[in-house]
């Protein structure tokens, strides 16, 4: 077995564009000191994106149904069929809400819902064409496991339930659902969601058919160390294969109000998750884009957060409800998020889900001109 190099060696050579390993990315984990992990992190994204910029997205997340069949541990969110809070979004009120995003700038919706047992694959195009149909918006909709719960309910392949998807609508796909990329930690979490293959492989299905998604993480839970850099290099896989990844969002499990509250009591501390943060720009060296997650960790640490990799500080989140569910309630509106990024010494910028920049609010435009 070769010895590993010091954790400053294994840092250089990853800013330098070197590929960590599994046991590098571990070694990095455990024994890098913070600053350097942050430093190198933060050296490698002035690299891989605009090093004056910090780019932002107006959205809005709208959840079409809570109604969910897979009673995840750590959903705090979802009701069972049948249960008195359950509710189907009626077109005419996610109308309403698109009607809003667009007053305020938004280029996108996000839509996701639970494992709804009774609605067709023909509800969710129907849903597509009346967006369409009545709104010139971006639709980020439908994770993987959804993807897979409409399979299975109509009877078709996930390849073709992403043709239909698409051609009713679909823009680009969330990586909703990942949590952690490892079957061990998926059967004991969500053991009636689809398993890690079949997440990853309605992710590269998508790519080719030329949907572009994001990637996520959810730590903090069940999973180990190890499992961690599992899912990250599970991802980087894809990406070598496809480059359909825009970005890469890791945050935090919220325990409370969860059926895991009781296994795991406390919340990752914000230093560990600025040094996961850190490590993923290292080990994902195939994609350009980081994400802060200020919803679950506030807007201090977003902001640290663009020190130790992040690019990108999300979304505007006109509407939030699956974190809000877990006691978690951080809000901002655009200008404090053009503020904080300001503060922290990079200029903001308004994009799209693929990154392509989306016209700025008009008041600064007209300031900058």
């Amino acid at each position: 077995m070769r010895q590993l190099a010091e954790t400053s060696d294994i840092l250089s050579r990853a800013v330098d564009g070197g590929r960590l390993d599994k046991a590098e990315a571990l070694r990095l984990w455990r024994e890098a000191p913070q600053h350097d992990l942050a430093h190198a992190a933060h050296a490698l994204r002035l690299r891989k994106a605009p090093a004056d910029i910090v780019t932002y997205v107006v959205d809005r997340n709208i959840n079409y149904t809570n109604v969910c069949v897979c009673g995840c541990k750590f959903c705090a969110y979802f009701r069972a069929p049948g249960q008195p809070e359950g509710f189907v979004l009626p077109f005419e009120e996610l109308g309403r809400k698109i009607d809003e995003t667009l007053a305020l700038g938004g280029t996108q919706i996000l839509l996701q819902g639970g494992h709804h047992p009774n609605l067709p694959l023909s509800w969710y195009e129907d849903m597509l064409r009346f967006i369409k149909g009545n709104h010139p918006i971006h639709v980020h909709a439908f994770s993987p496991p959804e993807i897979v719960h409409f399979a299975g309910l109509s009877g078709l392949s996930t390849a073709k339930v992403i043709a239909r998807l698409k051609r009713a609508g679909l823009d680009s796909i969330p990586g909703g659902g990942a949590e952690i990329l490892v079957d061990r930690v998926r059967r004991e979490a969500s053991p009636n969601k689809c398993p890690a293959g079949q997440w990853l492989a309605v992710m590269e299905e998508a790519h080719n058919q030329g949907l572009r998604t994001s990637a996520t993480m959810m730590f903090g839970h069940l999973e180990t160390d190890e499992e961690r850099i599992e899912h990250l290099l599970a991802l980087r896989d894809v990406q070598d294969r496809t480059g359909g990844f825009t970005a890469f969002i890791p945050w935090t499990f919220q325990p409370d109000n969860t059926a895991l509250a009781a296994t795991v009591r406390e919340k990752q501390a914000a230093p560990v998750y600025l040094r996961f943060l850190a490590l993923s720009r290292l080990v994902l060296d195939n994609f350009a884009n980081l994400q802060v997650s200020w919803v679950t960790m506030g807007p201090k640490i977003a902001q640290l957060a663009l020190f130790h990799g992040a690019n990108d500080f999300g979304s505007t989140m006109i509407e939030e409800n699956v974190v809000a569910a877990a006691g978690v309630s951080f809000l901002m509106g655009e200008d404090e998020i053009r503020k904080l990024i300001e503060d922290a010494g990079f200029a903001p910028r308004r994009r799209r889900m693929d990154y392509s920049q989306a016209p700025e609010p008009s008041a600064r435009a007209t300031e900058v001109a």
